[in-house]
């Protein structure tokens, strides 16, 4: 029986596909950089595990050779690094790199190549990971540290919670974390056998999925436990539309499914001592925001106006985003007391598309195709409403980012805004708790209606004031998100058998 000590302190190898400030494609990176950080100060003993692309290894300064792998036939050989990951001046998480250049070492991004084309050997790279991943959560571990769970993150990591199935001996327990359910890391039946999982294990009970092998079905089938990065986007993903095609597997296995919201780094993101804005400002000198805005309308070339409100976007471009219906009210926008200001990448139609709408309409519309970190610290700074359409959303961040600066957010009523956005009621207002706007029917019509609210809204100063400061005063840290990822190691440890 586990110690009260050993309860408090569980050992956690946390496998992901990137992690901030080495390699970052979304959100996931952030999580995987913050959340171990965070937890760590609550003295769990996580370490990261991650592929060792051109970034991380030229990233990473000192690192040493601590195992090596021969997986023939399956994997290419591989050789494991440990290092530190610096996550901040005080804190920093161990890291393991899996060296492979035969898999990581190319140009390219981290998922696709040089021409957008996902690589055609994903289902090996990934492949690797999951099975390393599940040999370092094993006792066939070449470590002498051995952890307690294997905290697994999207479809990359997916079939680490199978190896373990199939490993005979002892093994840590292992928890899944769906990010975003849309992607699900499909790949041909005939991957199975190359990636060194049983003929058994391709099923419907097992890694099957629609005639393909699929690697989030694996993780989600096989893991003890499973998460989502927001209690209603736990709910969402067991029926349609949002499970999809997973939603009977994820509704039959509901006591095991849970969700708990991402943080923030509130040290990064904090108006008070940003290095990127013109201004710093805070709750007690909210006033001094004025001047972000009127520096962010010098600088995207908007009309410089401290009395229009300023409306906002930061986004991967695409569908799932709502950034067809944000061009469908963008031009009524113009004929409003309103600016509109967008920084994003994705779909090249959409960018072909925003870009017209700005040359359209310059002075009252300025788009930003790419992504500028810096950018988008001085928009959530200068923009008075931030502007977040997602069709769904597992948690988000931007909406977190915005009240930190004073900006309400609008959002679909979805995911983890519903979780992080309070919509301003009578009651809300009451209870010093509105922080922004939803609205709940997709489509254009009734978007533009919560936008003119939000105009209605800002006429009154004393109001716009009161929405800014309790967004402000919210905590979007990730202590209490840790603390929860904490409890739930730690009943995992406890309901399996771990190592001494």
């Amino acid at each position: 029986m586990p110690t009260s000590s050993s309860r408090k302190h569980p050992k956690v190898l946390f496998i992901t596909s990137e992690a901030f400030p080495l390699c970052k494609t979304g959100g996931l990176g952030d999580v995987s950089a913050a959340l171990p950080a965070a937890l760590r100060e609550l003295k769990a003993d996580v370490r990261l595990l991650l592929p060792g692309y051109p970034a991380v290894l030229s990233g990473i300064g000192h690192k040493r050779k601590v195992a090596a792998f021969n997986l023939q036939p399956h994997f290419p050989p591989a050789v494991l690094y440990s290092a530190q990951l610096q996550i901040s001046e005080s804190v920093s998480v161990p890291l393991y790199i899996i060296h492979c250049p035969e898999l990581y070492q190319r140009t390219g991004g981290i998922y696709l190549d040089d021409h957008g084309q996902d690589w055609p050997d994903n289902a090996q790279r990934f492949g690797l990971l999951s099975r390393i991943g599940a040999l370092l959560g094993s006792d066939a571990s070449p470590l002498a540290w051995i952890p307690d769970i294997v905290h697994c993150n999207d479809w990359q990591s997916g079939l680490t919670p199978a190896y373990l199935h199939y490993h005979s001996g002892k093994k840590a327990a292992s928890l899944m974390t769906l990010h975003n359910l849309a992607f699900q890391g499909c790949f041909p039946p005939e991957e199975v056998t190359q990636l060194g999982l049983p003929l058994g294990s391709f099923s419907m009970h097992g890694v099957e999925y629609y005639g393909n092998l699929s690697f989030l079905k694996a993780g989600i089938y096989y893991a003890a436990r499973i998460t989502t990065v927001s209690p209603t986007y736990a709910q969402e993903i067991q029926q349609e539309p949002l499970g999809f095609g997973l939603q009977g597997l994820l509704a039959g296995r509901s006591e095991d499914v849970s969700g708990i919201v991402n943080g923030i780094d509130t040290a990064i993101w904090n108006p008070a001592s940003d290095p990127y804005i013109a201004r710093k400002y805070s709750t007690q000198n909210l006033t001094a925001k004025k001047f972000n805005k009127l520096a962010l309308q010098r600088e995207v070339g908007l009309e410089e106006n401290g009395a229009i409100p300023l409306f906002a976007g930061i986004s991967r471009l695409s569908y799932q985003k709502g950034y067809d219906i944000l061009l469908q009210i963008a031009p009524m926008l113009t004929h409003l007391p309103a600016q509109l200001v967008l920084l994003g990448s994705g779909d090249s139609q959409l960018e072909k598309q925003l870009l017209t709408l700005a040359q359209t309409y310059p002075g009252k519309i300025a788009v930003h195709i790419g992504y500028d970190e810096a950018l988008s610290h001085r928009i959530n700074a200068g923009a008075d409403c931030f502007l977040m359409p997602s069709r769904f959303e597992p948690c988000g961040l931007n909406q977190m980012y915005s009240q930190c600066y004073g900006t309400p957010p609008i959002v679909h009523a979805t995911g983890g805004l519903i979780d992080t956005v309070v919509d301003l009621n009578t009651e809300t207002l009451a209870d010093r708790t509105a922080s922004g706007f939803h609205f709940h029917a997709m489509d254009a019509d009734t978007f533009m209606r919560t936008i003119r609210r939000a105009i209605d809204t800002y006429s009154n100063a004393g109001l716009w004031k009161t929405l800014q400061l309790n967004g402000m005063n919210r905590d979007f840290s990730w202590k209490a998100s840790a603390s929860a990822y904490l409890s739930l190691y730690c009943r995992l440890k406890q309901s399996n058998v771990f190592f001494d």
